[in-house]
């Protein structure tokens, strides 16, 4: 499995990004998907995942809750986070990760095989 993000870039607080994960590979073997971000200085953290391919039960952090919205779109085999009201602090790089053996809790990066290079979104005040 080889994951790719894009669509990362530089905005102003208040704005809206899309990223983009295209899924290649075993795509359609992949359980769990999701979005981390690494903020300069920090751990990375979770931010949402789909709990199955259909991700029909998405999960998000508290920070990004009401804000951010993830899909997957299964014929594109593509992973989306779409981010509204962007702040300052969701300046990070994101990283969308899969897994192919399913293992919980899938907010933990532990629970993940496969990882993108990562995209880089800054936030500007």
């Amino acid at each position: 499995v080889q994951l790719a993000e894009s669509g990362g870039g530089l905005v102003q607080a208040g704005d809206s990004l899309t990223l983009s994960c295209s899924i290649s590979g075993r795509a359609s073997s992949t359980s769990a998907t999701g979005w981390f971000r690494r903020a300069p200085g920090k751990e990375r953290e979770f931010v949402a995942a789909c709990t199955y391919r259909d991700c029909y039960s998405p999960q998000y952090s508290e920070s990004v809750s009401g804000r951010f919205t993830i899909s997957r779109d299964n014929v594109a085999d593509t992973l989306f986070l779409h981010m509204n009201s962007l702040k300052p602090e969701d300046t990070a790089v994101y990283y969308c990760a899969a897994q192919i053996r399913r293992r919980d809790p899938i907010i933990s990066d532990y629970a993940y095989d496969y990882w993108g290079q990562g995209t880089q979104v800054t936030v500007s005040s």
